[in-house]
């Protein structure tokens, strides 16, 4: 936000305008109501973003944790390239698993093509515990192009940044690390689970990192409850 007084979103959701063919009065009236919701929305987005990126240091990674990718063995300092940050996502791939989680494989496939722009500001990896011969197969399979998939050899970065459960299982992690000065800090890692759920809804964090979610939370029949993505249908 620039400091500026904001005018009240009831007040701009009636300047919108935006009117479409044969609504009725009713619907307009809700549609306002909503459209002024929606602003403040937005605005509470901006303001959630503000106060993450003014969070204080991280904690300094300290671990040589080490990496296979699709060139080789890397270093955690690697993945991070010419870039000063660094967003890794903790893909529910390991050893264990026949085959990736369905939801992790439908986010990264939205991702996929937005890599090369996320590029353009910070670095990104795709970190699994499954061989990176193994990663590499699905990639192929799945039809991915940029996604950069590292295995975590050890599974250590897994454990340590929540991409394990308790009993060794696979687990969706998302961090965003800095490196400045030449420290390598975490920066800031999704919190919300089962734990902090609200009734009546899957875990998830917010702003929803899949874009399936948004589309379908625009329609009648929202994302539901009794449905989830599938690697084939």
């Amino acid at each position: 936000m620039n400091g500026s007084p904001l005018k009240p979103a009831t007040e701009l959701a009636r300047a919108s305008g935006m009117r479409f063919p044969n609504e009725s009065a009713e619907y307009r009236r809700a549609r306002e109501a909503l459209l002024a919701e929606e602003i403040e929305l937005r605005r509470h987005i901006e303001r959630v973003a503000e106060q993450r990126r003014a969070l204080p240091p991280g904690g300094e990674v300290r671990k040589n944790y080490a990496f296979e990718g699709e060139n080789g063995k890397a270093s955690f300092a690697d993945l991070f390239g010419t870039r000063d940050s660094l967003v890794v996502y903790t893909y529910m791939y390991g050893p264990q698993r026949e085959r990736p989680c369905p939801m992790c494989t439908s986010l990264l496939s939205a991702w996929d093509g937005e890599v090369p722009d996320i590029q353009q500001r910070v670095a990104l990896a795709i970190v699994a515990r499954s061989p990176i011969a193994r990663l590499v197969a699905f990639k192929r399979e799945r039809g991915w192009h940029h996604l950069p998939l590292y295995s975590d050899i050890s599974g250590e970065f897994s454990r340590d940044y929540h991409g394990m459960t308790k009993d060794g299982g696979d687990d969706a992690g998302f961090s965003v690390f800095t490196r400045r000065d030449g420290t390598i800090r975490h920066f800031w890692g999704g919190e919300m689970n089962g734990a902090s759920s609200d009734p009546g809804q899957d875990p998830r964090g917010a702003p929803d990192l899949m874009p399936l979610w948004t589309i379908l939370d625009m329609t009648p029949e929202g994302r539901g409850t009794d449905w989830y993505p599938k690697l084939n249908y």
